[in-house]
């Protein structure tokens, strides 16, 4: 059984070894200079592999009960497992799974070692530009240095996430052109851009909250995490967790906001009274820049100021009640105005991509016999937290096992 796996990434790496193990003769096509390239960029190089709170909701889909079911056959004990019995001890960061070492590079160096063991041969450099169906169910992989046929075939391309690591979109093109067809794909776990002209004045801070994505005024995601602005908009993990939703909100034109709340765990009320007994606490002489001291971020704080035309300057007397609400409702209602996101090449992952309508439950093309598709090429997307990882892992080893022993 001679079986080509397109793609070095996780999910490629993960199909090699596994149809290997099964016995078949396996090659791995990998256009960089050398595999598994994203996966050190994973989890700011410390790669967070798996997630011990895994299932099916933790993925946007169109079929929920699909991601269900691999997960079944392949979720985060088995990877857990996996890489134990190939020496790699894994470290529990509150649910978010890691290396011991918390370097990615010992999750490569891992499966480089097993690729070894089983005689994967690896193709590095060189890019496949067509798969061919022949009429004994054979496949031809096509590459500039010439073609070779297999019994089977794993695209294993990843999507359009993070270019320079190779991630380009080529995938979608071989698939296309077998008939697939593309769900329009997004950036996804990506940094929003606002229209707001102010975002300077807050660059850097980083602060706790909740943060809510409105889409024409509806209601659509909430999440609580850590937030992180920038000059042209926000970052940081609840930025991430929704900016799928609204990368394709944006891309059919409707109108995004967000709704940033600094104080979850206060009502407006509470923080208003809370206000009101600090400003009679307060000296006549005290400022309105002294007098937010205590509350949130200093820089956050002198520009809500600037923003309610209060002066710094000015005594803390003019905190009239007016004031005070207006103050306390910008400290739990901060509204940005979203105007894009970031691109691809700021991407984690890419929303999008093969409809799961076209793959058998073992990951086979419905369009092509003997071809499998696994990770990011198919329309999944997971949150941050090890959830596209995992995803990979799991379709990688399904799509290998299966092609191996079908």
């Amino acid at each position: 059984m001679k079986i080509a796996i397109v793609g070095g990434g996780a999910s490629g790496l993960m199909a090699a070894y596994t149809a290997a193990g099964s016995g078949a003769a396996v090659t791995v096509y990998e256009k960089n200079d050398r595999v598994g390239k994203k996966l050190l960029s994973t989890g700011n190089g410390k790669c967070n592999f798996s997630n011990l709170e895994m299932d099916e909701t933790h993925y946007y889909s169109d079929n929920t009960e699909f991601i269900k079911a691999v997960l079944a056959r392949f979720g985060t004990v088995d990877i857990v497992r996996f890489f134990e019995s190939a020496g790699m001890l894994s470290k529990d960061k509150n649910g978010y799974l890691y290396p011991y070492s918390e370097q990615a590079s010992t999750v490569l160096d891992t499966f480089r070692i097993l690729m070894k063991e089983r005689n994967v041969r690896v193709r590095t450099g060189e890019m496949v530009t067509g798969i061919v169906g022949m009429r004994d169910e054979k496949i031809k992989v096509c590459t500039a240095e010439g073609t070779e046929v297999y019994d089977k075939v794993i695209l294993a391309c990843g999507g359009k996430a993070a270019p320079k690591t190779g991630s380009d979109g080529n995938g979608y093109e071989l698939l296309r052109k077998l008939g697939h067809t593309i769900h329009k794909t997004v950036p996804a776990l990506v940094q929003l851009q606002v229209k707001e002209d102010f975002m300077k004045a807050i660059s850097g801070v980083r602060a706790e909250c909740k943060l809510t994505l409105f889409v024409d005024g509806k209601k659509q995601a909430s999440e609580r995490g850590e937030i992180q602005f920038t000059d042209y908009g926000i970052s940081g993990i609840v930025t991430f967790q929704i900016s799928r939703i609204a990368a394709y909100a944006l891309s059919e034109n409707r109108q995004v906001h967000v709704s940033v709340d600094f104080l979850p765990n206060q009502t407006p009320e509470e923080l208003e009274n809370f206000i009101r007994a600090k400003k009679s606490n307060a000296g006549k002489e005290v400022t309105c820049e002294e007098f937010i001291t205590g509350l949130l971020n200093k820089k956050l704080m002198m520009k809500f100021l600037s923003l309610l035309n209060i002066s710094p300057a000015a005594k803390v007397s003019v905190l009239d009640e007016k004031a005070i609400k207006r103050l306390a409702d910008i400290c739990k209602d901060f509204k940005l105005t979203v105007k894009g996101t970031n691109s691809f090449e700021q991407a984690q992952v890419t929303a999008g991509g093969i409809p799961l309508k076209e793959v058998t439950e073992n990951l086979e093309s419905r369009i092509l016999k003997n071809c499998f598709i696994t990770g990011e090429l198919l329309d999944v997307d997971g949150k941050c937290g090890g959830y596209n990882l995992q995803w990979a892992w799991a379709t990688g080893y399904i799509a290998g096992k299966e092609a191996a022993n079908n």
